[in-house]
Parts: C-alpha cells; sequence; structure tokens
C-alpha cells in the first residue's frame, strides 16, 4: 500500500509538472525550479519593455520602488479615492498591476507618485511587484507569505515580503519592501530572524509551544488563531511554487480550516507542509504541490 501510495504521488508529480511545462509558458525544467525565471502572476511581457528601462540594478534600490508605486486601503480611504479604484486591490498579476498604475500615471517607474496616484494594494501587492521587478533584472527572487512581528507589540499580523538569493553569502535575503525607509526597523532591507515568520516557520513553533496562536492573526479583524497560521502555511508553499496568491485566496480545505472544521489529520498535512517548506528543497516543494487539495485552482488564476 505505501508503494502504490507513493506511485500516486510520483505520477501526481509528473503530470504537474508537465501541466506547469505545457499550460504556463514554462519551456524548460530548470524554468520550473529557478526563482529568475517569471511566474505566471509575475511576468511582465505584458508591459512596453520601455516602461522598465528605467528601474535600477540594485536589490534594495528596486525594491524601493514598490513603495512609492503602493498605497495601502486604509491610506486610500484617507484620501478619499473614489469606490471603484478599490478593485485594484483585487488584481493578482503584476502586469496588470503596472499596467492599473500607469494608467493613473505614465511617468517612468522610478518617479514617486502622489499618494493618489499609486495602485492600491496590500502587503503582498508590495511583496509582488518587488519579486517580479526584480526577476525581469536578473535576480532569483520569491514572495514569502506569514506573519511580521514589528507591527504591533506581541503579535504577529499577517504579512507578505520578498526573498532574493545573495550569491555572495549563499543564503535567501528577507527584505519588506513595504517598510523601506520608514524606521519601523533597522534594517528592513535584511530582515532578522525572528522578525518574519513564514506560515511554516509559525505552524511549527506553535505546535512545539513557542508562540501562542491566539497572538497570530490578521490585524483590524478577528481571524486570529491556528487557522490563520494553517492557511498561511499553504500559501507560503504556493508561493514557493511560484503562485503568487491574493492574502484572501482559499482553496483545498482552507474555508474548512477557517470555520473550524478540520482535525488532527490536516493539522498532520500543515506539519508536512511546514518541514518541507523549511528545508526548502525546491524538487521536494514541488512535489509536495502537487497533490491536488494543496494546488491552486484554475478559477483562481484567470
Amino acid at each position: 500500500m505505501r508503494h502504490d501510495s507513493a506511485s500516486r504521488e510520483q505520477g501526481a508529480a509528473s503530470i504537474w509538472r508537465r501541466f506547469q511545462l505545457e499550460c504556463l509558458g514554462f519551456r524548460s525544467m530548470k524554468e520550473l525550479l529557478d526563482y529568475v525565471t517569471a511566474s505566471l502572476l509575475t511576468n511582465l511581457d505584458g508591459i512596453d519593455p520601455i516602461v522598465f528601462g528605467s528601474v535600477p540594478t540594485e536589490v534594495v534600490e528596486i525594491c524601493r520602488l514598490a513603495s512609492t508605486l503602493v498605497i495601502q486601503p486604509h491610506e486610500a480611504q484617507v484620501l478619499g479615492l473614489s469606490a471603484e479604484r478599490f478593485g485594484e486591490n483585487q488584481i493578482r498579476h503584476a502586469d496588470r498591476l503596472i499596467a492599473a498604475l500607469l494608467e493613473l500615471d505614465p511617468a517612468p517607474l522610478d518617479v514617486a507618485r502622489d499618494r493618489s496616484r499609486r495602485v492600491i494594494g496590500t502587503c503582498r501587492h508590495f511583496a509582488v511587484i518587488s519579486c517580479a521587478l526584480l526577476r525581469h533584472r536578473g535576480f532569483a527572487s520569491r514572495v514569502r507569505c506569514g506573519f511580521a512581528t514589528y507591527f504591533q507589540p506581541g503579535q504577529g499580523v499577517d504579512h507578505w515580503i520578498t526573498e532574493y538569493r545573495d550569491k555572495t553569502h549563499g543564503r535567501w535575503v528577507r527584505i519588506d519592501s513595504e517598510i523601506l525607509g520608514q524606521g519601523i526597523l533597522e534594517h528592513p532591507e535584511d530582515l532578522d530572524a525572528g522578525e518574519f515568520l513564514s506560515g511554516g516557520e509559525a505552524w511549527v513553533a506553535f505546535r512545539d509551544g513557542h508562540l501562542d496562536a491566539a497572538t497570530f492573526g490578521v490585524y483590524g479583524t478577528e481571524n486570529w488563531g491556528p487557522a490563520e497560521i494553517r492557511g498561511n502555511a499553504i500559501k507560503d508553499l504556493a508561493a514557493l511554487n511560484k503562485f503568487e496568491m491574493l492574502p484572501w485566496d482559499e482553496w483545498g480545505r482552507m474555508t474548512a480550516s477557517y470555520n473550524g472544521e478540520t482535525g488532527p489529520d490536516y493539522d498532520d498535512l500543515i506539519d508536512t507542509i511546514a518541514a518541507t517548506c523549511i528545508r526548502d528543497d525546491t524538487a521536494e516543494i514541488m512535489d509536495l504541490y502537487a497533490l491536488e487539495e494543496l494546488r491552486v485552482p484554475a478559477e483562481l488564476l484567470p
């Protein structure tokens, strides 16, 4: 039975890889496995290449652009922006985000916009735009979903950041584009351990009794607790497979988990997800994502 189960899982992984190659535009397995090549959601091919001529070539300066291109919904409300503008935070694709931005202001991307002419988005949009531009400039980059511990004392707040691969030191560097230059942290361009926890890292800390899940969740809502950590662990797995979804996207048993309707078997699955993402073996991450309930469904990828 174990042999049959393993064979089925390997078959699912093979089918999923073939689907990515054939249907999502990847030309080779190398493109599937690296983080330099754009993903479906970070692809910028739909934008005139001239637009990117002024994009810096240094990592931190590239990421700094996001803080002048995106505005959070609560800031947009304070500015009294029109109601139809708030649909911008539903945009998943980076090229569509850039297109919406250019409609508001056609200036080069390195020109800081008036806040009213920035695209409305969440922390995820800061991270995705940074990741897209980093990949465009040839840097291995990826989006991470988890929790920041630096916004509210004693709390882990739902948050998305960007990572890039530092070839010199052979490590992934975590950078929070949203807060660059704001003085919230001394070094937001290189987050210290514990300042941001991926969904999987938060889950392991919770399971080991090192954090109170009731203090982890979405600021300004009643959405706190283990279910929020489970959801972010799955979204982080998707992001590591280059599917950088919206914070409120749900699939598989996520909704049931948020409703308190899952049991120990689901927690065991999250254990596997967390351990796999922390080990950071790309092929292993991709094989786990081949499981049908963990893959982002096609209807969420228009």
